[in-house]
């Protein structure tokens, strides 16, 4: 069955290959998000100021970050798609630089070889949730809970200093964004959806799926690296 849709799938298109061009775009954004925030990372540990910089005001950078995903989810329906694109871009970049911090803790060998493994890890989990008929609903919440846990349990550790609870946090926190991904990327087919009806905002829609597996794939790799990554 066709359907007639507008610049952003073409003229027309079967609904499954719509589909599959906003899943494109969704990655298409993803990838770009990840290749700006390698780049910010790679200046910031190669430039001393800027790196002394993202030390001096990495809870800045992390509360900055925090609040661009929040801001992104409650206004993605509203804004335009440029600045959607531009918050997005700006996210990656800030994201890079914070980041930039833990990586120059560990090894260049670990960070390749763990990067290699969250994408097999991605890749098999989106997989699955792409083509799994069971709806993740109650996954996505149980996982979600299990986030809040992981962030109290962060704060707490601050105070704490607890090896063991680290160490059983990033465990769980491997099953939770192992178990979001797998939500995130069935939940793209109701974004999809969601950017027929409107297509003025189909951008806005894969970028906002774009940003959700992108957390999910830098938080699953930062929770690998904590078990596995070699420190300096």
């Amino acid at each position: 069955m066709e359907t007639q849709v507008g610049s952003f799938f073409g003229a027309y298109v079967d609904r499954q290959t719509a589909l599959r061009l906003f899943v494109q775009n969704v990655y298409a954004w993803m990838a770009g998000g990840m290749l700006v925030t390698a780049l910010a990372a790679w200046a910031t540990l190669t430039i001393p100021l800027a790196f002394e910089l993202s030390i001096s005001l990495r809870w800045v950078l992390a509360l900055v970050t925090i609040g661009l995903v929040f801001y992104l989810s409650a206004r993605i329906e509203s804004m335009r798609p440029s600045t959607a694109k531009a918050l997005f871009l700006l996210y990656s970049v800030l994201m890079g630089k914070t980041l930039a911090v833990i990586f120059y803790a560990y090894t260049t060998e670990s960070l390749a070889s763990v990067f290699v493994v969250t994408c097999g890890m991605f890749a098999a989990t989106a997989f699955y949730g792409y083509t799994t008929k069971r709806d993740l609903s109650s996954v996505g919440s149980f996982m979600f809970m299990g986030l809040i846990g992981l962030i109290l349990a962060s704060v707490v550790n601050i105070f704490l200093q607890s090896s063991a609870l680290a160490f059983a946090a990033s465990v769980v926190g491997v099953i939770v964004f192992v178990g979001l991904t797998a939500y995130d990327m069935q939940r793209l087919k109701e974004l999809y959806e969601r950017a027929v009806e409107n297509e003025l905002r189909a951008t806005n829609y894969a970028i906002i799926g774009a940003l959700a597996l992108y957390l999910d794939f830098i938080n699953l790799f930062l929770y690998l690296l904590r078990l596995f990554g070699r420190r300096r």
